[in-house]
């Protein structure tokens, strides 16, 4: 029944640790009565999968024994990880004594949009925080705690507000314009006093209960919640119950949530000849393997240092690299989705031919300092800090756009990324060799998300997003589930432009993001266990295919997957079939304009899950709703491709059962 890493299992049969017990549905109170007659400690808090409860017991393997053989409460046992592992403090920068300029600049926000900071608590008196975080917005999972931010965490929560908040606050400080702020702030504190640090907790359960402690007390709002806390997990892309916890929070039909988490960071001293080596080595942190989150890494474009008490060192990283100490996904096997999905600014390491790198104050982001009565500001750097901005592209997003899914937000953040010239450079290196590019996805997601590329398309730039649902499966009586329904959407493209351009190379992008539900409670992952309810795939239209044709090869496609052929439709794309991981599938076509003038459609059809393999479980009829964004560039091209739809109110889209 142990699941985990075999590692982790105890050697002495009555040594007490902190299990995860996963209970089989209907257990539970069974299970605590168990516990009490054989004195195992239990936590509280629960989380519960449709066919599944998880709690977190002290006990022996000895008084495991005795409970499994004498009762059928047990379905799985797994290792309670110690609390999560944080960042390392950073160093200070020197006081700001004219942040209160910048303070009288700050327009405070209108809206009801909220970034909600998962984290530490938050210093609400800092000069530049309380006009966005109002006291009815400053929680805490537990009273005994308090609200504010503690030493114990070296301010971090205080630190991602207020890049959640700004961003990066020295073009602020040296700037002279108005600041308005387009969203508030909430905070909700999930980290203990330091005494307590080393005391597990199941995580998935407090992160469910921080998040409901903000609803309640505003439950209309539009939020983008942000969590920068982890742990260190074997898992390798594998569910836990705190990121199988995540995927629900997210697909939750009654409120949808966006979930943003950090991929964690390399904690040990990196040596410069170590950068890239060791991040493809390292995998990312629980939770960031939830599926329906966006998970974020860290990238750098700060190389210049001029403190001259760091003459003579060097960045580890150059300008628009990896960050040192940014967590990837290449070592997961090949079914896990890519994680992180995105890049944001993380700051990056200095050397000194000798010693392992440092995070020096030139080289971070400035942010707020959790104690202002001694100074205002301070540095925050890693993937904390690109997790922080990250969840400001969202408020942003949000504040523009309230109308949106939490799924199209989160495709469009994605789909705004571009690669780095340094990272462009690597993926043309392969020469189309997929499965080095997939790898270097897995570093580096889909690249460094655009605010502007997000919300506004150009004349040479065109923009389609739908949101759509569909019915993945169906039941007929005692008949097994099958497959219902697929969509066509028929894409307006300008097709005389097009046409005009001819031989002209275009570009064409795709992202497909929706949310699975998840059951992670079972050993391995076949077809009749699989942890997503359902997975659902887009394939684009050919120039030589007509529609029926197409709709005829997108049945076929659906079918290949379901019976474990190739899949195919994917040589002409630079991931391929690669993009069908997880639940945010995204992939670049580039071709003559002339060609693209007749790819006028694109299908998303559905494939299996447990809502088709376990009908049982009364979900086969369930909805699935999607984001889909299509974007066609002409860069370099002086036509004009975005007027000619402009005029087109929807997009025309047939169902097909």
């Amino acid at each position: 029944m142990f699941t985990d890493h075999d590692d982790l299992f105890p050697q002495a049969a009555d040594e007490q640790v902190w299990w995860e017990v996963w209970l089989r549905d209907g257990r539970r109170e069974n299970f605590e009565h168990i516990a009490e007659a054989l004195n195992i400690t239990l936590r509280t808090h629960a989380v519960r999968f449709p066919e599944r409860v998880v709690m977190l017991a002290l006990a022996s393997t000895a008084m495991l024994d005795r409970m499994i053989a004498h009762s059928d409460v047990v379905a799985e046992l797994r290792r309670a990880k110690d609390t999560p592992s944080f960042f390392l403090g950073l160093g200070g920068a020197e006081q700001r004594d004219w942040s209160d300029e910048l303070l009288g600049r700050v327009r405070p926000p209108q809206s009801d949009i909220a970034v909600c900071i998962l984290d530490s608590g938050v210093r609400r008196t800092h000069p530049l925080i309380e006009p966005a975080l109002a006291v009815e917005d400053w929680h805490t999972v537990k009273p005994a705690w308090g609200s504010d931010d503690t030493p114990a965490w070296s301010g971090h929560g205080t630190r991602m507000a207020g890049v959640g908040l700004y961003g990066d606050l020295v073009p602020l400080l040296v700037g002279g314009d108005p600041v308005p702020l387009p969203f508030r702030l909430e905070s909700v504190r999930i980290l203990p006093p330091e005494d307590e640090a080393n005391d597990p907790e199941l995580y998935g359960a407090i992160t469910a209960e921080a998040i409901a402690r903000a609803e309640v007390q505003a439950p209309e709002r539009r939020r983008a919640i942000a969590m920068a806390v982890t742990s260190a997990s074997p898992a390798r892309g594998r569910p836990t119950s705190w990121s199988a916890a995540i995927d629900q929070l997210c697909f939750e039909e009654e409120q949808r949530r966006l979930i943003v988490l950090s991929a964690g960071n390399i904690g040990d001293d990196l040596m410069p000849a170590e950068h890239l080596t060791r991040n493809d080595l390292e995998a990312v942190d629980d939770p960031s393997q939830a599926w329906n989150a966006l998970t974020v890494g860290a990238f750098t474009e700060k190389v210049d240092i001029i403190d001259t008490d760091f003459s003579g060192y060097a960045p580890i990283a150059p300008v628009g690299e990896l960050s040192p100490r940014s967590r990837t996904s290449v070592v997961w096997d090949r079914q896990w989705p890519v994680k992180p999905e995105v890049v944001f600014e993380g700051g990056n390491l200095a050397h000194d031919g000798v010693l392992p790198g440092e995070p020096i104050d030139d080289l971070q982001i400035l942010t707020t300092f959790c104690r202002p009565e001694l100074r205002h500001s301070t540095t925050l750097g890693d993937t904390s800090a690109a997790t922080a901005h990250a969840a400001r592209m969202a408020g942003l997003i949000l504040s523009a756009r309230p109308e949106l899914w939490p799924e199209s937000v989160r495709a469009l953040i994605v789909h705004s990324a571009e690669w780095t010239p340094a990272m462009r450079a690597r993926i043309d290196a392969c020469n189309g060799a997929k499965g080095e590019i997939q790898a270097l996805v897995r570093r580096y997601g889909y690249g460094v998300p655009d605010l502007g590329r997000a919300l506004l398309s150009t004349v040479n730039d065109l923009t389609l997003i739908v949101e759509d649902e569909l019915q993945p499966f169906q039941r007929e009586g005692g008949a097994a589930a099958k497959t219902r329904d697929m969509k066509l959407h028929r894409l307006p493209w300008p097709k005389e432009q097009l046409a005009a351009l001819g031989a002209a190379q275009v570009e064409l992008r795709v992202t497909l993001s929706y949310f699975i539900e998840p059951n992670p409670g079972e050993r391995g992952w076949t077809r009749r266990h699989r942890y997503a309810s359902h997975g659902l795939r887009f394939r684009v239209k050919s120039a030589t295919e007509t529609v029926d044709e197409f709709r005829a090869r997108i049945n076929q496609a659906a079918r290949d997957e379901e019976e474990g052929a190739p899949a195919g439709g994917g040589e002409e794309w630079l991931l391929g079939t690669f993009r069908d991981r997880g639940s945010l599938h995204a992939d670049f076509w580039s071709g003559s304009a002339a060609d693209l003038a007749e790819r006028d459609a694109i299908g998303v059809f559905p494939v299996g899950g447990w809502w088709k393999e376990k009908p049982y479980l009364e979900r086969v009829d369930a909805l699935a709703r999607y984001a889909l964004i299509v974007t066609i560039r002409a860069p370099g091209v002086d036509v004009d491709i975005f007027t000619p739809v402009e005029a087109a109110l929807t997009v025309e889209t047939s169902v097909e059962t």
